[in-house]
Parts: structure tokens; C-alpha cells; sequence
């Protein structure tokens, strides 16, 4: 083990004040995603006079914890190597042993097993997120990780989800008591991410011009965002409306092993200079003040962050009926579900608002009003320090739950 950096300050004088509980995050790797990003905005956003905090990351961490604006975040990289790590639960034993947090908090099942290392390490204020679930299990049915998250239930002490769709399936698939699952919605930067005024202009020369309409997307090229199926689904635009080729325009910002793939489709088509594939960017809210509308197309969701970035930006959205997505997006009042997989759907929904105007703008707004009543930063921190100030009111022995 090794910690990857220490940006502690000195220490404060603790004859006047006790130090804030520290609570410890375990999440896989800390690197740009819709988790990650929430783990950023959550501790950005939490007084640093009600809790500390610090970045277990099993594997490592990339130039995405620039994003913390707090100093005193302290990031260890375990370094897991391939396949089963045998020593890395001896090291988590020890960097948890080290920090003597007062809480620990891992993230989604490739963290899970750090709830039995954290009961070893005599941390006896445990809590469990579950933000969406990947390719090798998208509909939570795998019988062996229903098993190991089924023997892993008694240690947790709280459990918390992202969106609905998976508190359910926690309390029904997982047995996980109901009393004992906090749903909480992330919460989006509306100061940030808001709708435009003017148009930004973005892309390389020649690819934006004053008239075009821009369909956009955000996120890891990953196989469960299935990409493939929006560039598909412009490419059957340009194919069956020929004259789209003057305004449609598509931006993908993220990398990932489906961004080759989704070059190669575009070449093959003729249509390259069409699109902007521009790989991992940090100027997501400028790239969404350019957008005209917002597509998802994954094949599994939590609550996608960047939905509510694009609908805090105005603009309407485009996503599969899978997972959180359905409590995000309104059929036919702030966007479309089309279903998963299907490129045809897609472009059709496009389409329909690539020449409505007026139903851009009107979708658009109702987005925005719905970031402004419901998905707040302050509402979804809150709700997470609720959980940590229960967990440590109560902090039973484990087996007394």
C-alpha cells in the first residue's frame, strides 16, 4: 500500500475543538465517471466542520481528483493488481487501521467486500451506495454476486441508492431490510450547468455553424453506454434524410474501448467531419451550452449525472427506458425514452426534435425546472450526512442490527 498524496493542513489546535468525524470512501478507481463524480460533488459541497473525508481507491486514481476543492482529502491507492489480489485485503486492513476513520462507505459491488475488512479493523459505523450496475450483471440476476452481496448484508449498517429502480431491487433481490436504505438523488451544480444565452461555438474548424443542430452525449466510452447505437442511429438520419447533413451535427465527449469503434463507423460513413469525438474533456458545462439536444443510449443506468447536467443546461433528453433514467426524464415533457439498443427509436426521437424548435425549447425549460425543484446539492448532502449522523447516534457491535 501506499498513500498516493496527503494534502492534510497543519493540524488544528485540538485542545479547542475536536476534529470532524472522518469517514472513508472505498470505491474501485478513483477516474472520471457518473460515481465519481458524485463522490467530487458530495465532498466538495459537505461543511468541512460536520465531516472529514478520504479516497480509498482499490486500484489507483488519474488527474480527475483535481476536481476536490478541499485540501485536507487525503487519496490512497491500494494498486489492486489483475485478477484475484489476495494481499490487498492485507493492505486495506492496514490503511483503514491507519486512518482509523469513524466511518467507512464503499461504493458498488467491486468495494463491497471492504465491509468485512472494515469490521476487521474494528470500524463499527458501516455504509454501503449502490450507484448502477455494469455489462457482466445489468439487471442484478448474477446468482454469485447475488450471493456474495446476500452474505455481505449483515455487515453493512446502512445501505444507500442512487434511484429507486435500485432500492427495490435491494430490498427484494438482496434482502436488504427497507428501514436500512437511504435513496438519495445526486444532486447537480445549477450554478454551473445552466441554459444558455448565446451559443457557444466548439470543435474543430468547419464542424459548427450558426443554423446547425447539435446532438450531444457525456460519459465513459464503456460497453454498458453503448455508444455504437447513437452513432448508428445519426448515421440512419443522414441516410434516410439526406439533406440533414447540412445542420445535424454529433459530439461525444468521453474515451473509452467504443470510441475506436464509433470512429471507424463514422469513416466507414463518410460522416467524420460531422461528428466530434474529442475524448475526456474538463469543460463539460461549456460543451453542454452547445448542445441543442441530449442523448443517452446506455443499456443500464443508476441516476446519470451527466442527464441532470444536460437538463440543468435546458436541454431535452433522449434516453433509454432502463434503470433511474425513467425517474429522471419525463416521457413527452422534459425528452423521450426510446427503448435500449434500438438505433432506429433513437433516431426517430432525434429527428422529431431536430426540426421542432419550439419543442426544443419547451422541453428544455420543463428540464430545468425540474433540476430547480428536486435534484439541489444541498438536498442530496443533507441526505447523506442524515445517514452518517445516524450511523454514528447508533454504531451497534456487529450482530446487534
Amino acid at each position: 500500500m501506499r498513500s498516493a498524496i496527503d494534502l492534510s493542513p497543519p493540524r488544528a489546535d485540538t485542545r479547542s475543538a475536536e476534529p470532524a468525524p472522518l469517514v472513508a470512501h472505498i470505491i474501485h478507481q478513483f477516474s472520471i465517471g457518473g460515481l465519481e463524480n458524485g463522490l467530487v460533488n458530495l465532498i466538495n459541497h459537505m461543511p468541512a466542520g460536520r465531516y472529514r473525508h478520504a479516497i480509498i481507491c482499490l486500484k489507483g486514481f488519474s488527474g480527475f481528483h483535481n476536481r476536490l476543492q478541499r485540501k485536507d482529502v487525503e487519496i490512497v491507492a491500494l494498486n489492486k493488481k489483475e485478477g484475484h489480489d489476495i494481499g490487498l485485503y492485507l493492505r486495506l486492513f492496514r490503511a483503514l487501521r491507519r486512518l482509523r476513520p469513524d466511518i467507512v462507505h464503499t461504493r458498488n459491488l467491486s468495494a463491497l467486500e471492504g465491509q468485512f475488512v472494515a469490521a476487521l479493523a474494528g470500524i463499527r459505523a458501516r455504509a454501503h451506495g449502490e450507484h448502477g450496475r455494469d455489462m457482466v450483471d445489468l439487471d442484478g440476476r448474477n446468482t454469485k454476486y447475488r450471493l456474495l452481496r446476500k452474505a455481505l448484508r449483515p455487515f453493512v449498517g446502512h445501505f444507500t441508492t442512487v434511484s429507486k429502480d435500485l432500492e427495490g431491487w435491494l430490498a427484494e433481490a438482496i434482502g436488504a431490510p427497507p428501514h436500512k436504505i437511504a435513496q438519495i438523488y445526486n444532486g447537480v451544480d445549477s450554478a454551473r450547468f445552466y441554459p444558455r444565452n448565446t451559443r457557444v461555438s466548439i470543435g474543430p474548424p468547419g464542424f459548427m455553424h450558426a443554423d446547425c443542430i447539435v446532438v450531444g452525449s457525456v460519459g465513459r466510452m464503456a460497453a454498458v453506454k453503448d455508444f455504437p447505437s447513437l452513432v448508428r442511429a445519426f448515421l440512419l438520419l443522414l441516410e434516410r434524410h439526406p439533406e440533414s447533413r447540412n445542420r445535424l451535427r454529433l459530439l461525444i465527449a468521453g474515451d473509452g474501448e467504443a470510441r475506436t469503434h464509433c470512429h471507424e463507423m463514422l469513416r466507414a460513413a463518410g460522416a467524420e467531419a460531422l461528428a466530434w469525438l474529442p475524448g475526456e474533456r474538463d469543460d463539460i458545462a461549456t460543451l453542454m451550452q452547445a448542445m441543442d439536444v441530449f442523448a443517452l443510449p446506455s443499456l443500464a443506468e443508476g441516476i446519470s449525472n451527466t442527464i441532470l447536467e444536460a437538463m440543468a443546461s435546458g436541454l431535452p433528453v433522449i434516453a433509454t427506458r432502463v434503470g433511474g433514467n425513467v425517474e429522471l426524464v419525463e416521457d413527452g415533457a422534459t425528452g423521450r425514452l426510446v427503448p435500449p439498443g434500438d438505433p432506429a427509436a433513437l433516431a426517430a426521437a432525434i429527428y422529431q426534435y431536430c426540426n421542432d424548435d419550439a419543442l426544443r425549447r419547451r422541453h428544455g425549460t420543463a428540464a430545468r425546472h425540474k433540476i430547480e425543484m428536486r435534484f439541489s446539492m444541498d438536498s442530496m448532502t443533507q441526505a447523506y450526512m442524515d445517514v452518517y449522523d445516524r450511523l454514528l447516534n447508533r454504531a451497534p457491535r456487529f450482530g446487534r442490527y
